[in-house]
């Protein structure tokens, strides 16, 4: 039986995480839903190790963010046997990943998020639902009334849960569509809002690719080939028109120049870990492959507790772009998700028996796929990395012209009088189903205004993750794993504080005093919602 609620929160990623905690702590009752059996999404389902901004160690993130880090590097100072050396470093980066300061195993996240709402659910203020997916909602009056969600297992098992706010924390804002609120696909013309990278012609279907991820660990001298993949013909053919040769080769688009850079892979390079640096404002790191998304490196270890480092595959390779995952229907989205799986698996494959080495042979057996890393039988990742969603139609967009460095100056950006919280990040799009190379461009330290958070009509339902009122190209520095923390906590807070108060979202946005109240909130809860003086990258 599930119990009445005060908040129905759809989606277990970080940003329905966020929420949750946000809403229980204000001493509301919250259902939280997940399709898969991890909560935790982009860090955990989807095994993406955090893509941040260079100052995140020291600000730029909500108070809960920085508990959210800080206990996944205590996880590795209490269980795993670091050296001495590392375990005395109070900015811990277990795998010595170049994406981040902070790269490390999807499993210790999960824990860690666990353990964060352990309380909640013993309080009984928490009721958690995993393997649910949302098949249906009841709207009239411009409220959202009910959420039915299907269990993914348990023989299409239904549920409806009714609750007063509704948010919606889904990777592809999938109660957007369900519950017929305004919402936006894919690219806006150029028309819509004079962005300089906008298509002249709206192109709902052209959105960023996705990926599967999976986790590798080396071990010279055996064999661990995995089946020949039943698309590894196409894909060992497949050469991009915008690609400088076939896509399975480490011949790939610099993201930021477009020109073609030679990609390296060494499994198990000999450089001490505590010597890497991960700064993506001074380099990007995505040029040696083995080490970019690492995520557990075995001489940060007491020697021989580990036979190899664990690296977790997102490279170029394996971002799929032949069919758009929302707006062209069901089948169209499972054919994309299906796809991408091939993909990757051809791209394992294709490392295993045909990929250069620097020796001058050609494939690496010893690769072994790592499914107790993933939690699955194959070692992909549980569910596919969603880089764009529906976006509803809100009450503020936030353009090109407010965060593109170009446009604003390393010190400029938009300043919202509604700000509710700060992120950094390049605007990053990757190749995309209409054919787009990658577009990424600088970007400068953006505020989040409550503006993108609040729809345009609807009354009770809020967004938490990628589905916020960006366009096609400002989701690209939205995106980000602090970004949809910042953002679902604050929906979470907003919720509660819309129920205490008896008031909705479009007033707590629009009249300054009801707004400051809500801002304080915030402000004692630790969400960050101005940046110091920065300069964008």
């Amino acid at each position: 039986m599930i119990p009445k609620a005060d908040i129905l929160i759809v989606g277990g990623g970080l940003g329905g995480v966020a929420a949750a905690l946000a809403a229980c702590r204000a001493g509301r009752t919250v259902v939280l839903t997940e399709e898969t059996d991890w909560l935790g999404g982009q860090l955990t389902s989807q095994a993406v190790p955090p893509d941040e901004h260079p100052w995140v160690e020291q600000f730029g993130t909500t108070a809960t963010y920085r508990q959210l880090r800080e206990g996944i590097r205590q996880f590795y100072r209490q269980w795993y046997p670091l050296r001495a050396e590392a375990l005395a470093l109070p900015d811990l980066n277990p795998g010595a990943g170049r994406v981040s300061k902070l790269c490390h195993e999807p499993r210790v996240a999960l824990a860690v998020i666990d353990a964060m709402l352990a309380p909640h659910r013993a309080a009984g203020r928490l009721t958690v639902l995993t393997d649910h997916r949302p098949v249906a909602a009841e709207a009239d009056n411009d409220v959202v009334r009910s959420v039915t969600l299907e269990h993914c297992q348990d023989g299409g098992r239904q549920v409806t849960v009714r609750a007063r706010y509704v948010i919606d924390a889904t990777e592809t804002g999938e109660l957007l569509d369900l519950a017929d609120v305004e919402h936006v696909t894919g690219a806006e013309a150029r028309s819509e809002y004079d962005e300089p990278h906008a298509p002249d012609e709206a192109q709902p279907l052209n959105q960023q690719g996705i990926t599967v991820c999976f986790a590798l660990s080396h071990h010279e001298g055996e064999d661990h080939t995995v089946e020949r993949p039943a698309d590894y013909d196409f894909w060992r053919a497949y050469r991009p028109d915008f690609w400088p040769g076939p896509l399975l080769g480490f011949q790939a688009p610099d993201p930021r120049s477009l020109e073609s850079v030679p990609r390296t892979f060494e499994p198990n390079p000999e450089l001490d870990p505590l010597a890497v640096s991960a700064d993506q404002s001074a380099d990007a790191g995505d040029k040696e492959l083995w080490g970019f998304r690492r995520i557990l490196a075995r001489r940060m270890h007491r020697p021989g507790a580990f036979d190899s480092d664990i690296t977790l595959v997102n490279w170029p390779l394996n971002d799929y772009w032949l069919k758009p995952l929302v707006g062209a229907g069901a089948e169209t989205g499972a054919e994309a998700v299906a796809g991408a799986r091939q993909l990757s698996l051809s791209v394992l494959y294709w490392l295993q028996t045909e990929a250069p080495r620097q020796d001058g042979g050609t494939g690496f057996p010893g690769l072994r796929p790592r499914p107790d890393v993933t939690g699955t039988p194959d070692g992909l990742a549980k569910a596919p990395y969603v880089r764009e969603s529906r976006r509803i139609r809100a009450v503020t967009t936030v353009t090109e012209h407010d965060v593109a460095i170009d446009l604003v100056g390393p010190y400029g950006g938009t300043k919202y009088r509604d700000s509710v919280g700060v992120g950094n990040y390049r605007i990053d799009l990757h190749p995309s189903t209409g054919g787009d190379n990658y577009i990424d461009i600088g970007s400068v330290p953006f505020e989040i205004p409550l503006g993108a958070l609040v729809p345009r009509r609807v009354r009770n339902l809020l967004p938490a993750g990628k589905n916020i009122g960006t366009t096609h190209i400002t989701n690209g520095c939205y995106r980000l794993h602090p970004v949809e923390w910042n953002i679902g906590e604050v929906a979470g807070a907003l919720a509660a504080h819309c129920l205490a108060e008896d008031v909705e979202p479009h007033q707590v946005q629009a009249e300054d005093k009801r707004f400051e109240e809500f801002a304080r909130g915030l402000d004692r809860a630790g969400v960050q919602r101005h940046w110091p003086d920065v300069r964008g990258y």
